[in-house]
């Protein structure tokens, strides 16, 4: 959402998850200062990994999200930037050259526009669309390592580029439950893309980063080097398998599960200073039950393994397992298990640590300072940074020369298809 407020813009966040519903109100102060205004959170029952099952619950989810950001701001929200994910999501690399036909062989905007929309001159499934076009590395005349051609002199320019696709419709059905709750979806965002603008150092993106983003029903995985991302994966396991194993190995009802979760979960059981007991209330008049903590550390270990293991196959897929100097960063609701950041540093063997937001400087600055707003502070930083009247490109990580151009054609696609209803 961009609309004038006094002297201010305003943008909204919209993080639709399996657990809950986030919204995020933001302006943009006179000297770039980013402020958060309004913070909703409503439960979310309607989505299954990433992608809608019930269209009314998640209305309602949404509706109930954004009212509590309108009242906390003062503000009618219009129109919001909407995160998406599921294991839906795909990458493909793929790469295409053209021949520079300037008089003066200088590469020009123009030239890597015509590129980038060559290089998306790919077959694919029917039911899956093209979501962003992300630049790898361009080669001019040969010659590799060249991040913006732009000026540059040659005869041939080639690019290699990550294009993420998802499911088209999955990206409808979440614009269909937006629409219905009253808003407009200014446009729709890859997760973990949204996350690492809240969460990641510029710093930490040029030297090699992973960004893990456990949620409540896909953990995202996004491998950052030089500045751009490198490899992305979903993977079907998250926050809510670990409740679904506490309920089942305790035997104990879905919101004890969560209750011990939040309270006493800790994923490296070897790190437990004080053993102690933990007493549950009785289901239907029955006695309480007692259960100690390091057993429930051993359930919760078990999957937060299993989500580790699996980044790493991730990572050694991606080919840069060996080139991460700024290690693993862990965001989102399921990275606030203790214990987890030298639980990966053990699996992972890299140094990892918690991403919380980052990047805002007034409002309600404490209120969103948890992984759980990661996604939804991102989803607003990616706004402002994309929006041309406040400098951005306009295509996240298409920063080459005019890359945004590209990004908004496909932005435009998008709606078309959202227009078949």
């Amino acid at each position: 959402m961009m609309t004038e407020h006094t002297d201010e813009k305003i943008y909204v966040g919209l993080d639709i998850g399996t657990t809950k519903v986030c919204a995020i109100v933001a302006s943009v102060d006179a000297s770039g200062g980013v402020n958060i205004l309004g913070v909703g959170k409503a439960p979310s029952e309607g989505i299954n990994r990433g992608v809608v099952v019930n269209i009314d619950k998640t209305v309602n989810a949404i509706k109930t999200a954004i009212e509590q950001a309108e009242l906390a701001s003062g503000i009618q929200v219009d129109s919001v930037y909407v995160g998406i994910a599921g294991d839906h999501i795909q990458s493909i690399a793929n790469s295409d050259k053209i021949t520079i036909t300037n008089k003066d062989s200088e590469i020009r905007k123009e030239d890597v526009k015509r590129l980038i929309d060559k290089c998306q001159n790919i077959i694919l499934p029917p039911d899956q669309h093209i979501l962003h076009v992300i630049p790898q590395e361009f080669v001019v005349d040969g010659q590799d390592g060249a991040t913006d051609p732009v000026g540059m002199i040659g005869k041939s320019l080639e690019a290699e580029v990550r294009i993420v696709t998802g499911l088209v419709t999955a990206a409808k059905n979440m614009h269909k439950c937006v629409q219905r709750a009253g808003y407009r979806v200014a446009d729709i965002i890859l997760e973990p893309l949204a996350s690492s603008y809240a969460v990641l150092d510029p710093e930490e993106k040029e030297a090699g980063v992973v960004l893990v983003d456990i949620g409540g029903g896909t953990s995202d995985v996004a491998v950052f080097r030089d500045n751009t991302i490198r490899h992305t994966a979903v993977i079907a396991i998250a926050g809510q398998k670990v409740t679904d194993d506490i309920k089942i190995g305790l035997s104990v009802l879905e919101d004890q599960a969560m209750r011990l979760k939040h309270d006493h979960g800790f994923a490296y059981q070897d790190l437990i200073q004080e053993d102690e007991t933990i007493t549950v209330p009785g289901i239907a008049g029955r006695p309480p039950k007692e259960i100690r903590k390091s057993v429930l550390s051993n359930i919760i270990q078990a999957r937060a393994e299993e989500i580790l293991e699996i980044v790493g196959i991730e990572l050694r897929r991606s080919g840069y397992m060996d080139s991460l100097s700024a290690g693993v960063v862990l965001t989102g609701g399921g990275s606030l298990l203790g214990g987890l950041a030298p639980l990966a540093t053990e699996i992972l063997g890299m140094d990892a640590k918690i991403g919380h937001p980052r990047g805002i400087s007034g409002g309600l600055v404490s209120e969103v300072n948890s992984p759980i707003y990661s996604t939804g502070v991102g989803l607003v930083l990616y706004a402002i940074s994309t929006d041309p009247t406040k400098g951005g490109k306009g295509g996240g990580f298409l920063k080459a020369s005019e890359g945004g151009n590209t990004m908004k054609a496909w932005t435009k696609k998008m709606k078309n298809w959202f227009n078949e209803f």
